[in-house]
């Protein structure tokens, strides 16, 4: 990261309970600012003329008054004079003013927009155990509403600070000018204001925090519904998701209600006072006048400027909610921030050449488990010979995936460690491991773009003629020119539009794109019609050879022709052989076949022929 970091608890981002305070939030968020230094100064500068054009109309309207028009003075061209000066302060304020909210905004917004894209590639370095623990509508709020905050803060709390504290200070300055018992009588007023808002400031805070955390679990609700939603319907959860929906809802509503009413309660506190201050200066500097202790103009230019001096303390505290909530999502965004992957690169980590793989793979005594006090991978010493194809077959919870997992380093394990070519993968740069390991998942991940660019990631240095050899190779090209737009067809999120045999023929050419040494299939054909899995199958067996291939599959058929078959269990290797070699054994792989070939259902069928047979014939 570009700007150094507070440093916090590692223990991964909260929602209910912030733990950085005020001045370190804003502290680390000062880090963001220096590079616009000039931009904040210049704003300031235009700030200060614009306040002081505006605050030199009323005096300018005293002199007219009493100077002029109550001494019965009929010297029109100085009243001239008079409104030329008071129309060229109006129009200076304008373009001050105008100045001014486009400093603020550029360096804002360029402010925002860096520390959005700092998150997004924060998010993106962190390990996979982070993203087992936080849900992804949590992180959705980060990088949107969170940032959105902060954005809110620099254009409109920033500037409410710079504009509104030096508009009390001038119109104090002035007040003073015109009348410094008066003034003094409306210091009064200052620690009253004061008391108002220590009272509502730690009220007003935790309203805020619940809004912020609810917002925050209702929209991690919704995205694991909609990613979910294929689920929802099959099972006819509607009535029940709403059901939770509309508790998270009202939860959240409540959460606002609160919220503007707290808000409400300590704006018109601040109106209340500002009515009782106009009337309590009205009241004295009338009796001034009537007594001539103080001219008329002057009375008139101490009542603007009491009516001004409630506007800046209005506005200071509409920004308040926001100044709340900014510092609720600095800490949490700088929260994320703190967090280190668990799995990173080593200092010295090694750069390995893909060419000069050869993929022989060892798991040297591994034990691993995704909470240290219940391991999936007990113990296992498995070695896999350059080029070899093996086949990875057990039930659900074996430990298959986890296996794949470790190879990929998504996770390091608990003990012993996984090694290619004899080096330890922990001594590889992920960027160089993920370059030498390619993996197609049972649900392939297509992004929104064209399928040229889902083919090769985007990686403009991967021509347009490599993607329609590696389509073609796996028997793609023909689904992918039925297109309307052929390779230039736009695809949706997820690749929708697409049948689940297009997507996998899609994540297939990509593997080939990228040429990995080693090639993992997770399941990669469950979803596959016979036909497609035929074609995937002839395109596997091409693109295996020369390649250290790994092929979890549910369908013996997929890992039949497998150099070596691995039956996993609890974690466990219980056998290993070819396909011939296990069934002879007649050990689990073997009921694992049976099972798949449905011959199981068979016997319990024909057994409860039988059975019933045998009935009818002792009841007859």
């Amino acid at each position: 990261m570009s700007v150094k970091r507070e440093q916090q608890d590692e223990a991964g981002p909260k929602t209910d309970e912030t733990k950085m305070n005020n001045k370190s939030a804003f502290r680390v968020l000062y880090a963001y600012v220096k590079p616009h230094r000039l931009a904040f100064f210049l704003m300031v500068i235009c700030t200060v003329l614009a306040i002081a054009a505006d605050l030199f109309q009323p005096y300018l309207m005293k002199i007219a008054i009493d100077n002029h028009l109550m001494l019965g003075k009929t010297d029109f061209g100085t009243i001239i004079t008079i409104g030329a000066i008071y129309l060229g302060l109006a129009f200076g304020g304008l373009l001050f003013t105008y100045l001014q909210n486009n400093l603020l905004q550029f360096a804002g917004q360029s402010i925002v927009a860096r520390i959005r894209k700092e998150l997004f590639e924060h998010i993106s370095k962190l390990s996979m155990p982070f993203f087992d623990r936080v849900p992804t509508g949590s992180l959705i709020t980060h990088v949107s509403s969170d940032t959105e905050t902060i954005n809110q803060f620099f254009t409109q709390v920033v500037l409410s600070l710079v504009r509104d504290v030096l508009t009390l200070i001038f119109i104090l300055v002035m007040m003073y000018q015109l009348d410094p018992t008066l003034t003094l009588y409306c210091m009064i007023l200052l620690p009253i204001i004061a008391l108002i808002a220590i009272a509502f400031r730690s009220y007003m805070r935790k309203t805020y925090q619940i809004a912020r955390t609810q917002l925050s679990r209702l929209v991690a609700f919704v995205a694991e519904n909609l990613a979910g939603m294929n689920l929802i319907q099959s099972f006819h959860q509607e009535k029940e998701q709403e059901r939770q929906f509309t508790e998270r809802n009202s939860l959240y509503f409540k959460a606002n209600i609160r919220e503007i009413r707290t808000n409400v309660l300590f704006n018109r506190s601040f109106d209340i006072l500002g009515n009782m201050s106009l009337a309590f200066v009205t009241w004295l500097g009338g009796m001034a006048v009537f007594n001539k202790s103080i001219e008329f103009g002057v009375l008139y230019a101490f009542i603007t400027y009491i009516r001004q001096f409630f506007q800046p303390i209005n506005a200071i505290t509409q920004q308040w909610n926001t100044l709340q909530s900014t510092t609720v999502s600095v800490n949490r965004i700088w929260n994320i921030f703190s967090l280190n992957p668990e799995v990173r690169d080593h200092d010295e980590a090694k750069q390995v050449s893909v060419k000069s793989v050869k993929g022989r793979i060892d798991f040297n005594r591994i034990t691993f488990g995704y909470t240290a006090a219940t391991p999936v991978i007990h113990d296992l010493d498995l070695h896999i010979r350059p080029g070899e194809m093996i086949g990875i077959v057990g039930t659900t919870g074996a430990g298959k995936s986890t296996l794949i997992s470790l190879l990929c380093r998504f996770y390091d394990p608990q003990k012993g460690n996984v090694t290619i070519d004899g080096t330890d993968i922990r001594d590889i740069p992920q960027a160089s491991l993920h370059r030498i390991v390619g993996l197609v998942q049972q649900e392939p991940y297509l992004y929104s773009g064209s399928i040229v660019d889902n083919v090769r990631l985007f990686d403009e240095t991967i021509t347009r003629e490599e993607v329609v050899q590696a389509c073609t190779f796996v028997g793609a090209d023909p689904l992918i020119r039925q297109k309307k737009d052929g390779y230039d067809t736009r695809l949706s999120e997820r690749g929708s539009g697409l049948s689940a045999g297009e997507r996998q023929l899609i994540s297939f050419a990509r593997i080939i794109v990228f040429q990995p040494k080693v090639l993992i299939l997770d399941e990669a054909t469950a979803n596959l019609d016979s036909q497609t899995e035929q074609l995937i199958q002839s395109a596997l067996e091409a693109v295996s050879k020369g390649r250290t291939t790994l092929v979890i599959a549910h369908r013996l058929s997929t890992i039949m022709q497998a150099d070596r078959i691995l039956v996993m269990r609890h974690g466990l290797v219980v056998e290993e052989g070819t396909h011939m070699q296990l069934l002879e054994r007649k050990g689990y792989y073997e009921e694992l076949y049976r099972h798949s070939q449905g011959k199981d259902t068979e016997l319990a069928v024909s057994g409860a022929g039988q059975g019933a047979r045998k009935c009818n014939k002792g009841t007859g």
